[in-house]
């Protein structure tokens, strides 16, 4: 495609472009932002958050068991929640938490500045930000820096009983690894809306594991509409001259 002038992807994830070695770096590159998908990944983090906060895994299992029995709960404000992935959707999510009066921080590779947020930034200051997360959530882009992100390591920095919940993708996660935390206790709940393979297999222990959540990478909820608007004014932009919105970084990859 020699006169190749622009790519333009229909959803705010573009890792599926970098898996290709042939990708001209060089060409703009330009991906979605929708305030309608925002508001469902925004809705979708606090369910579960809020979920995994007044312990509803943990009544639901009673429930099955027939146990009447209070847990002990924490305000809002004794709960601290780390995000991972300070971009649109990170910040956004962080805003809806702060609101509620969680303890709320995030990690990026670099440092952003939330008011009235703490945040952590590069490798440097990811134990520290693990280490107060009781409630961890990703909403990564994915780069080869941040596939497997989640692994044994990173799960052992974590609060002893901590929750996890990605609606990022499948692969910031070694799968393996989730799941023995969760068999050792150290993880009390995984909810999981994207995985390394999509359809979720039917022989994955996910399916069928106490301590997992499954849904089928559905946290956000795309407006074709607003895609097609999107793409119509990046083309009038490019052939204009004007400057290009949301235009990839192609050297970090997202």
């Amino acid at each position: 495609m020699p006169n190749l002038k622009a790519i333009l992807s229909p959803g705010a994830g573009v890792d599926h472009l970098f898996r290709d070695p042939a990708l001209p770096r060089h060409v703009p590159m330009v991906k979605v932002v929708q305030e309608r998908m925002t508001r469902g990944i925004v809705q979708y983090v606090v369910l579960h958050v809020l979920r995994h906060h007044r312990h509803m895994p943990a009544y639901q299992a009673q429930q099955r068991e027939r146990l009447w029995q209070e847990l002990k709960q924490p305000g809002a404000w004794d709960r601290p929640v780390g995000i991972m992935g300070l971009g649109t959707l990170g910040r956004a999510s962080v805003k809806a938490l702060a609101d509620l009066g969680f303890r709320v921080a995030g990690w990026s590779r670099t440092r952003k500045r939330i008011k009235g947020v703490e945040t952590f930034a590069g490798a440097g200051e990811f134990a520290a930000f693990l280490g107060r997360s009781e409630i961890l959530v990703c909403l990564l882009a994915l780069t080869p820096e941040t596939t497997g992100i989640v692994n044994a390591r990173t799960i052992a920095k974590l609060p002893a009983g901590a929750s996890f919940v990605n609606l990022a993708r499948g692969r910031h996660v070694v799968e393996a690894d989730l799941l023995a935390a969760l068999d050792a206790g150290h993880l009390s709940h995984a909810t999981l809306d994207v995985f390394h393979q999509e359809p979720l297999p039917p022989a994955s222990r996910f399916w069928s594991h106490p301590q997992v959540t499954v849904t089928p990478h559905r946290a956000g909820n795309s407006d074709r509409l607003a895609i097609i608007d999107q793409m119509l004014d990046a083309v009038e932009r490019l052939e204009s001259g004007r400057t290009l919105r949301h235009r990839v970084n192609t050297r970090h990859g997202y």
